[in-house]
């Protein structure tokens, strides 16, 4: 007789968490082999904020799927926008280092002249207290106000569009299909509100 095998949470958690920093270790080898080209920290740039705009994705995505049987993505909801938080940080911790060199003068320059980097910084902005109250310890003390705070994940996510539409300029391809999924996500969300009873 067949004895079924549970995995304790802990170890899925882990286990979710090593498959999303894959493509780091990745970047990392590819870095450290010189494999990414002649511009590696654009190289690094791209695949951190790609990997950000991929974990908007699937944490949008966690909701439609659960309504429709498949709970599994929702249990991870919490850590997989850590991760998308993290990969998202990391964007711009390269950006500060490599574009800006951490003078807070070129910052407030490059803020005002390039829209791309203020809508990206103001996506990072709208993302850094849903991270900062991810605890269980922060949704009891916030209470009902902890789910409108977490809200702030859908204007983060059409900033984080807009980032990508202003960078792709004539090459406007990958920024249409994130358009259409990040488009699709959230109307489906709008329409669940209106039908939820009030």
């Amino acid at each position: 007789m067949l004895t079924k095998v549970t995995v304790p949470p802990w170890c899925a958690t882990i286990a979710v968490i090593t498959l999303y920093l894959l493509p780091l270790a990745q970047l990392a080898f590819q870095l450290a082999s010189g494999d990414l080209g002649p511009d590696p920290a654009k190289r690094l740039m791209q695949g951190t904020g790609e990997w950000g705009l991929r974990g908007l994705a699937i944490v949008l995505l966690a909701a439609p799927l659960a309504q429709r049987g498949w709970r599994s993505l929702f249990r991870y909801r919490r850590v997989l926008g850590l991760s998308l938080f993290f990969y998202i940080s990391l964007h711009l911790l390269l950006f500060a280092q490599v574009y800006v060199g951490w003078s807070g003068a070129l910052l407030v320059e490059e803020l005002k002249e390039r829209p791309y980097v203020l809508v990206g910084f103001s996506a990072w902005l709208a993302l850094l207290p849903l991270a900062l109250t991810s605890t269980n310890r922060a949704r009891r003390l916030l209470g009902p106000l902890w789910r409108q705070l977490h809200r702030l994940i859908y204007p983060a996510t059409v900033l984080a569009w807009l980032h990508l539409f202003w960078l792709a300029r004539s090459d406007l391809g990958e920024a249409l299909v994130y358009g259409v999924v990040f488009a699709a996500l959230l109307l489906w969300r709008l329409r669940r509100a209106q039908l939820r009873p009030r």
